[in-house]
């Protein structure tokens, strides 16, 4: 009867050959959750830009006055005439602010890379669009997103013949 057995040689290839395979399955999973993070992210920046966009609707729904737009150091800033006093929107470096009458900017959204708002005069109404980009999230080890948020809003307050 001959005896069989595995030489030394023979072991450290096959450990060898775990290794391999173990280290082609960690940079597969590193891979997903990166991409897995980012796909979160843009989900969470498309959702809050959504928010911001109908926020913005509401507010130019539920105007009692004319709407004006100025543009001055600090940014492009359009104001709304609402039932609990003016409400203002600015761009101002790369967040959208919003105020409610007299009280304090509040960042309504961040990471925006360009925001206009422009009134359009149609045939009986006057409307404003709101064309509304965001910055890619570049941190980490997690690539620049292939997606680029781009988003347009339409509004047109209940009194927009006023206006």
């Amino acid at each position: 009867m001959k005896k069989r057995g595995y030489m030394l040689m023979e072991c450290l290839v096959y450990i060898s050959l775990v290794f391999v395979v173990l280290a082609a399955g960690y940079a597969a999973l590193y891979h997903c959750i990166d991409n897995a993070l980012v796909l979160r992210r843009n989900a969470d920046d498309i959702a809050a830009a959504l928010q911001a966009g109908e926020r913005w609707r509401a507010d130019f729904r539920q105007a009692t006055g004319p709407s004006r737009q100025e543009t001055s150091s600090e940014g492009d800033t359009l104001f709304l005439q609402g039932q609990r006093g003016e409400i203002a929107y600015r761009f101002s470096g790369h967040a959208l602010l919003r105020r409610v009458g007299d009280g304090v900017w509040t960042t309504l959204l961040e990471r925006v890379k360009s925001s206009t708002m422009t009134r359009e005069e149609r045939l009986n109404v006057t409307a404003w669009r709101w064309e509304l980009e965001l910055k890619p999230r570049t941190k980490g080890s997690v690539k620049e997103s292939r997606v680029r948020p781009l988003f347009s809003f339409l509004a047109v307050a209940a009194l927009s013949s006023a206006q």
